[in-house]
């Protein structure tokens, strides 16, 4: 006898992960309801990636008022009021997440308001009392800021990402612990506001993940904008003053003692994975340092669960959660989908001024794991667009095979790298090489041409280097 199941897919979380998931799964026919207990968007589109994005906007345009100065027109700043900078990314975040909401509905996906708990392979607890089955699961319950010893996050002296993203009134000064991709936005907002950044990082360059040269050219920029680093470095305790300000101890590669006193503590050292209290316990799932261990379809060793984004061991990026949702709906829909993703082929983006963005191999990487490479680079300077709107610091950089010129990695720091990236990703994608982009017109003036000229050194005939 055919068991009847409510839904054939309930997916617990509507973060990038699991409402991309949901509407995939709708589109390929099947019944399917999401289960959320904040609002649907999850922490990227609430206090995550679009709130931080508009914030940077708007440090931007504050930072560009100078260019005004430039022309001779005077500005009173005396009337700066960061609340309002505050209101427009929560307006942003919130308008995105209404739209969240209208897509589900529109693709006839049910809504269920409350913390899901798995109670067996196919049924959900919400709430206290309201049960649901399902012929599969999707477990997408994302992450958490991580918090360090001795500085307990309490979102006033001592906030997360979330906290700082809900500052109404701007700190005098400020440490950043920890120089990822999250960490150096924030040190870029705050710097942009006028507030006085430290940063701290363990590892000894910021941003350890991307290549070393093209995070070099990004920390001398912000260093000239004030923006102080301690690299090699950890923090080791604080201390709350009666003046309302922190004493922070700090600890270099050499054992030697620093003391730094700010208004706040900002602790950007990762996130954790949101996967205790949600029931996994009960259907047998244990997890790896929290993450979920799953197969090339990100099956879980139980049938007919599944988890995505934050939770599994792969990079903890929005876009990722998006494509394995995408992936694990086409799997259940009796679909073909391409197994996991390549890591070599997902980009990274850092929103900072000059914005970095990059993907697969670092020269760092290569050389550890014995990889022989060539490497293409070409400056933003040579590239008349940038002189003309006065950004000219980065680089263009490609490392390609010596013998078959396929692309292992590029890498972008300067003006809109985030977007300047996807043409040599696509190349990747294609299976193009270095030659390929350098015989395609490109418009001019434009920074894509950096592209093209990069192309062209790989091939031996960059014109403006």
């Amino acid at each position: 006898m055919e068991v009847k199941y409510d839904y054939d897919l309930l997916v617990i979380g509507s973060g990038p992960g699991g409402y991309v998931a949901a509407i995939r799964a709708s589109q390929l026919g099947l019944k399917t309801a999401v289960i959320e207990k904040d609002k649907p968007g999850g922490v990227c589109l609430n206090v995550g990636c679009i709130p931080s994005k508009a914030l940077i906007n708007q440090a931007e345009v504050f930072r560009n008022s100078r260019m005004l100065e430039d022309m001779g027109i005077k500005l009173d700043k005396s009337g700066f009021d960061y609340s309002k900078v505050f209101k427009k990314s929560r307006k942003a975040a919130n308008t995105l997440a209404r739209g969240i909401e209208y897509l589900l509905k529109k693709n006839n996906i049910e809504l269920i308001k409350g913390k899901g708990f798995i109670e067996s392979p196919n049924q959900v607890l919400v709430g206290d009392d309201k049960r649901f089955t399902a012929k599969n699961i999707i477990v997408a319950t994302g992450s958490r800021p991580r918090e360090i010893p001795g500085f307990t996050i309490d979102e006033d002296t001592v906030i997360s990402s979330t906290g700082a993203l809900m500052l109404e009134k701007l700190p005098k000064d400020i440490i950043i612990l920890g120089a990822g991709a999250i960490g150096i936005e924030f040190a870029h907002i705050l710097n942009a506001f006028g507030v006085e950044v430290y940063v701290v990082e363990m590892m000894d360059s910021i941003l350890p993940l991307e290549d070393k040269e093209i995070t070099g050219i990004l920390q001398k920029s912000l260093k000239k904008r004030g923006i102080k680093f301690y690299t090699s470095t950890k923090a080791v305790s604080m201390d709350k003053m009666d003046n309302n300000r922190i004493s922070v101890t700090l600890e270099d590669s050499k054992g030697n003692k620093i003391e730094q006193e700010v208004e706040k503590v900002l602790v950007a050292v990762g996130r954790t994975p949101n996967t205790e209290g949600i029931g996994l316990e009960n259907i047998g799932i244990e997890t790896d340092r929290g993450f979920v261990p799953v197969g090339d379809y990100y099956q879980t060793k139980v049938k007919g669960v599944f988890a995505i984004g934050d939770i599994v061991n792969s990079p903890l990026l929005a876009h990722v959660a998006s494509k394995e949702g995408e992936i694990v709906a086409e799997f259940i829909a009796g679909l073909n989908p391409e197994p996991r993703i390549d890591i070599n082929v997902i980009p990274s983006a850092v929103y900072c001024e000059p914005q970095i963005a990059s993907f697969g191999y670092t020269e760092e990487k290569a050389k550890a794991e014995g990889i022989d490479y060539k490497k293409a680079v070409f400056p933003y300077r040579g590239a008349g667009k940038s002189v003309a709107i006065e950004k000219s610091e980065g680089m263009v950089k490609i490392l390609y095979d010596p013998s078959t010129s396929e692309i292992l990695g590029a890498h972008i720091v300067g003006a809109e790298a985030t977007e300047l990236i996807h043409e040599l990703l696509l190349a990747k994608w294609g299976e193009l090489i270095p030659e390929d982009i350098a015989t395609m017109v490109h418009a001019h003036p434009t920074l894509s041409e950096a592209v093209m000229e990069a192309a062209r050194s790989a091939e031996g005939w960059a014109i403006h280097f």
